[in-house]
């Protein structure tokens, strides 16, 4: 994008009385010159079957083009209206649940015809007549779109064919599904059974990958469709989000990101975390990396928190140091959920950049600052491009696998994800994210792989060539452990990694009071232990960085690393403390020579640094604590934007609390 956008979502149909005029001239003092519109309200521009009333929508237009504000149009096929179930009560998704039932957003079948048939019209309706009004620069389909559980006949009855079009063949399918384990074997077509009830995770996870699907081609549809409106200039963008609990936590379960990023112009984001005395910023780099990653472009930021809940309302500084975070991880535009707090129903509680009360206050104040700012540093700061040497390799596959067989303790796929990406980024190496497939792995120096537990031969076959050729891979334990059907390969494992890791193992257990021995000098007793699970590692070639200090476990190893080739592959054989795993990390980062000054700084000092489109290095530096913190610049001579004064090299520097610094180099 040419500039930075500053933007919040509006609904003039949810107001208690009339104030758009009050509202522009609010967002003008914000520096709010985007706003995004109509994807939550089918029902007020279609109030009964093929009535339609978009008075809202062209208002709201008309008066943000006269305010210089752009605009940005949601398709509003995320929530269904009462007529469209009254009249068509299919089209609610069937889950493992039960029918659905009306009342909730994302609730419906998002293949059922009828739904998909008023979803085109509405589309078409709402996109033909918006398309070419001044104000409008891009849209939004749907809304963090996924396949909502839905598993009813007719999905079921998809699935089969998918299933006859991939595999050809019953004989086949029972096979590889070890279908004969229960008499579960299906020796006709007709007899298919529904999944809801299969308790063969091959199947079950077969099923999961073919919902997700399901989810790329609603998207795609719905691209296809505006595209046919979208004029010259115009995008069109999805706010893709996450796995929540409580805030945007790991890869999403539910949505294959990569796959249904592709008929996108742009990708768009929603990241919502932890603030006040939790706040790290580490959701909003996940988010962001994850975001920048699927068109390995810049990305908005469509929805993030004002306000929200009473614990995310912000200390003072961190709205600031929030806006500024998602910039430093490549994002054009951000954009809070809402610019209003709502008077009634669910999301009462959810505030927005306005309280109930529409009057300013001092988060609003704090984002008039931001908005200044954006406006007068966005040549300098927007299109801000990474070249990272680190890439996590993350999987729906694997993620899918581990839901039917979780860890011990419970814990899944996202905890181990995190658990390792967590800790690159406290030691500020920064990161892009890859699939298995990825091709192009030599493009990066390391490439950490959390629990790879389904995967096919190929891929990791490549990740061996890779490691061969010169690249270092660090994986966690339960990596290679099954093929792409979750079936357990037959051989020692970690199976095809074997070969690289210079390891094997064939007994796992449950570990209870097991610390590390030979454990790194910077780690307390504290944080020496061992959780959750815990492989049983023989080396034949591997070093032995650590292993267990247990009477009946002393002889395995723990952690191993193996030159193979020109490179070196790092194995975790248990979950560690955060620290562990920490120290680990830090010594394979110094292997592949990727240890520099940044390094030298840590958490709560975070860095981010990244290419203007004037081919400047720009450089964040932020605070995410409560105290105030100082560090020499060893780095380079710049200037600082936000104060405009020139920084030396050799000079310390301070952060206030919850403060930061934009420096760009000089060239």
């Amino acid at each position: 994008m040419s500039k930075l956008r500053y933007g919040v979502a509006y609904y003039d149909e949810y107001m208690p009385y009339e104030r758009l005029n009050e509202d522009i001239a609010m967002m003008k003092e914000t520096g709010i010159n985007v706003v995004r519109i109509a994807e939550s309200t089918w029902s007020t521009h279609e109030p009964q079957n093929g009535v339609f009333d978009f008075s809202s929508v062209d208002r709201v237009l008309d008066a943000m083009h006269a305010a210089g504000i752009e605009v940005i149009v949601g398709t509003p096929t995320y929530a269904v209206p009462t007529w469209l179930v009254k009249e068509h009560p299919d089209v609610l998704a069937v889950t493992a649940k039960g029918p659905g039932r009306y009342g909730a957003r994302q609730i419906m079948d998002i293949t059922n015809p009828v739904y998909l048939f008023h979803a085109e019209r509405i589309i078409r309706k709402l996109i033909s007549r918006v398309c070419k009004h001044p104000a409008v620069i891009g849209y939004q389909t749907d809304n963090e779109t996924k396949h909502y559980d839905t598993a009813g006949d007719n999905v079921q009855l998809q699935f089969v064919k998918y299933m006859r079009e991939k595999y050809d063949s019953l004989d086949i399918i029972n096979s590889r599904f070890g279908l004969d384990y229960w008499s579960n074997r299906i020796n006709s077509w007709e007899d298919f059974p529904s999944i809801v009830g299969t308790i063969n995770g091959s199947l079950g996870a077969e099923f999961a990958r073919f919902q997700r699907g399901l989810v790329t081609n609603f998207l795609a549809w719905q691209v296809a469709l505006v595209n046919e409106y979208k004029q010259p200039g115009q995008f069109v963008t999805q706010n893709f989000d996450f796995e929540w609990r409580g805030y945007s936590f790991g890869v999403q379960p539910s949505v294959d990101h990569f796959a249904a990023a592709e008929p996108f112009d742009i990708a768009g984001v929603d990241i919502y975390h932890p603030s006040q005395h939790e706040l790290t910023g580490t959701e909003i780099s996940f988010g962001g990396d994850m975001a920048r990653s699927l068109k390995r472009s810049n990305y908005l930021v469509l929805e993030t928190q004002a306000q929200a809940f009473p614990q995310w309302t912000p200390y003072p500084g961190q709205l600031r140091l929030q806006a500024f975070s998602h910039l430093a991880s490549g994002a054009d535009m951000v954009a809070y959920w809402h610019w209003h707090s709502i008077h009634n129903s669910f999301e009462t509680y959810w505030k927005g950049l306005l309280s109930h009360d529409f009057k300013p206050n001092p988060v609003y104040n704090e984002a008039k600052t931001i908005g200044r700012d954006f406006q007068a540093l966005s040549n300098q700061l927007a299109g801000l491009r990474k070249d990272n040497k680190v890439a996590v390799m993350v999987s729906n596959e694997a993620l899918t696998a581990m839901e039917w067989f979780k860890l011990p303790d419970g814990k899944t796929y996202n905890n181990v994800v995190r658990w390792m990406y967590d800790e690159l980024y406290r030691m500020n190496i920064e990161c892009d994210f890859i699939q298995p497939s990825y091709k192009e792995l030599n493009q990066y120096s390391l490439i950490v792989v959390p629990a790879l537990y389904a995967a096919p031969d190929a891929d990791l076959e490549r990740l061996n060539a890779y490691v061969k050729q010169g690249g270092h891979v660090v994986y966690s334990f339960k990596s290679g452990f099954t093929d792409e059907v979750v079936k357990v390969r037959t051989v020692e494992q970690p199976g095809i990694i074997s070969e690289a890791c210079g390891i094997g193992y064939s007994l796992f257990v449950s570990p209870h009071e097991v610390p590390l021995k030979s454990a790194h000098a910077d780690i307390g007793a504290e944080d020496n232990h061992v959780e959750t699970w815990m492989e049983l590692i023989t080396s034949t070639t591997a070093e032995v960085l650590l292993s267990y200090d247990h009477p009946a476990y002393g002889d395995y190893a723990a952690v191993t690393r193996n030159r193979y080739g020109l490179g070196t592959a790092t194995y975790i054989g248990c979950m560690t403390s955060s620290a562990m795993v920490g120290s680990v990390l830090k010594s394979t980062v110094k292997e592949a020579g990727l240890w520099s000054s940044d390094q030298e700084l840590s958490f709560p000092i975070i860095v981010k640094k990244g290419t203007n489109r004037a081919q400047q290095t720009v450089r964040y530096y932020f605070n995410y604590s409560n105290a105030a913190v100082s560090f020499t610049n060893i780095h380079v001579e710049g200037t600082e934007l936000l104060s405009g004064r020139e920084v030396n090299k050799g000079e310390k520097l301070s952060l206030e609390p919850w403060g930061f610094l934009i420096l760009l180099e000089k060239q």
